[in-house]
Order: C-alpha cells, then sequence, then structure tokens
C-alpha cells in the first residue's frame, strides 16, 4: 500500500511539474535569443578587411591560372570540362592588316602546369607595298592560319611555342590573271613568347612569322602590358 501510494504521489507530482517544464522550454529559446541580441549590439562593430592579393593567389587552383599563352585574363572563358577559350582583334601598328585570334586550349590533368592548345587567326590587309617578279605592287591579302600551341607556367612566368600553317591569297590592286594567280599559295607559321604576370600586371611578348617573302608584313614582334583596375 505504501508503494503505491508513493508511485500515485510521484504521477502527481510530474504531472504538476510538465506545464512549468514546457513554459521553461517556450521561454529560454527567446531569452537566449534576447541575450544574444543584445550583447552584438553592445559590442563594437567588427573590422573587415580584404585578404591580401598573395594569399588569394595561392588559394587559386592551377587549372584556373591564366594559360601561357593568354594575353589578358578579362578574355578568358573557363568551360564546365576544363577547356579554356580566348579571343582578341590583331591590329598591326602600320594600319594595313586587321583581323582576329580565336584560341582554345586546356592543361592536362596530370601536368596542370603544361598548356596545350590550338589557335585560328585571320588577316586582312589593304594595300600592302610588296614586289614580286622585280615590280613593285599594292596588294590585298587575305590569311586564313591555324597553329598548335604548347606551354608551360613556372609560377608567375610563362614560355610558349606555336607552330601551324597559314593559307594566303593576294589581289593586287592592278588587276592581272598572271600576277594574281602568282600571289596565292600555303605557307609555314611558327613563332614563340613569353608571359609574365606580377599582381595585377600582365606583360607579354611575341614573335610570330610566316615563312612567305610576300607575306613579310604579317611578321610580327608584339608587346604588351596590361593593368586590371
Amino acid at each position: 500500500m505504501n508503494a503505491c501510494m508513493r508511485y500515485a504521489l510521484g504521477m502527481v507530482a510530474s504531472l504538476t511539474l510538465l506545464p512549468h517544464l514546457a513554459m521553461a522550454e517556450e521561454v529560454a529559446p527567446h531569452a537566449l535569443h534576447d541575450s544574444l541580441h543584445a550583447s552584438l549590439r553592445d559590442s563594437p562593430p567588427l573590422d573587415y578587411t580584404e585578404a591580401p592579393r598573395q594569399y588569394l593567389v595561392a588559394l587559386t587552383p592551377a587549372y584556373l591560372d591564366p594559360p601561357s599563352y593568354a594575353s589578358k585574363t578579362s578574355d578568358l572563358m573557363h568551360l564546365d570540362n576544363g577547356l579554356i577559350l580566348e579571343g582578341s582583334d590583331l591590329q598591326t601598328p602600320d594600319g594595313y592588316t586587321s583581323g582576329f585570334r580565336v584560341t582554345a586550349g586546356f592543361s592536362p590533368t596530370n601536368m596542370p602546369r603544361v598548356d596545350l592548345g590550338a589557335e585560328f587567326t585571320y588577316r586582312e590587309s589593304e594595300e600592302v607595298p610588296t614586289r614580286l617578279a622585280d615590280q613593285a605592287l599594292l596588294v590585298n591579302t587575305t590569311t586564313l592560319g591555324g597553329s598548335l600551341l604548347a606551354g608551360v607556367r613556372l609560377g608567375q612566368f610563362g614560355l610558349y611555342a606555336k607552330s601551324g600553317f597559314a593559307e594566303w591569297e593576294g589581289d593586287p590592286v592592278t588587276q592581272g590573271e598572271a600576277l594574281y594567280m602568282a600571289t596565292a599559295g600555303t605557307a609555314r607559321i611558327q613563332g614563340f613568347g613569353a608571359r609574365l604576370q606580377h599582381n595585377r600586371l600582365v606583360s607579354r611578348l611575341e614573335f610570330e612569322e610566316i615563312d612567305a617573302p610576300n607575306m613579310a608584313h604579317l611578321n610580327l614582334v608584339t608587346a604588351s602590358l596590361h593593368f586590371a583596375f
């Protein structure tokens, strides 16, 4: 009988305390939230500073680094399959030639510092002075070129080389069938270059040669500096 009484009293006490426990559970989160809000409100504001650029560069995966042959990082497009696309305009300092260049490349998974790619170029030249059969001519030329690229990145410094072929056609300003047929052909493209990036400053030097006497105006040595703001 005493055991039954003790059990009954325990049940009554438990039922009596249940509402108080539920109320405590409801009040506790609100009290904790108010306490945290008050502490954050009274604390001094946090100072947010930009991480040093060299730390951010160190955290950048190697496969997102610009290729050794890239001219400007702003022109790069990274695809999900690892392919990197770049497009740029071409303009010679003498004003004779204009066109564009499209490059597609990738870095092998097991060699992330090696760059492999292919380059397509289109150039138009207007009234270029040249000589053919000891005769001075003004020639309009159109050139289509394709090259294979290979490069390696050594930290912020990169080296690359290219080799390919160009199909060109010349149209003398003074028309003549014999001269027209003589100013068309295929020639070899070869070149090399270097790229150096220091923080936001990107410098690039490139030499490109088309192995055809009539296309000597397309042999270029280009140097560029780019600073990203």
